[in-house]
């Protein structure tokens, strides 16, 4: 489980996720390559990826919602 507190390198993806379509498009793509550039724990890659799993069924226009709503359902538990 991630910590209430998101670590710095989380913040950082989830706000560029959030905030940047193509950068969102280019993790689901590529999610081990972008993941790499942030300092992020096992359970945080782990959570990331999940969420982007998420993604497969929510229409595309709903992506950047979509991911946040995962991410926030695996650190509300």
């Amino acid at each position: 489980m991630i910590h209430r507190d998101m670590a710095q390198g989380l913040r950082e993806l989830v706000g560029r996720a959030m905030s940047d379509p193509d950068f969102l498009v280019e993790l689901q793509r590529s999610p081990n390559a972008l993941l790499a550039q942030y300092e992020l724990s096992d359970d945080e890659r782990t959570t990331i990826l999940q969420a982007l799993a998420r993604l497969a069924t929510a229409p595309a226009g709903q992506h950047p919602y979509a991911f946040r709503n995962a991410l926030l359902r695996r650190v509300a538990t």
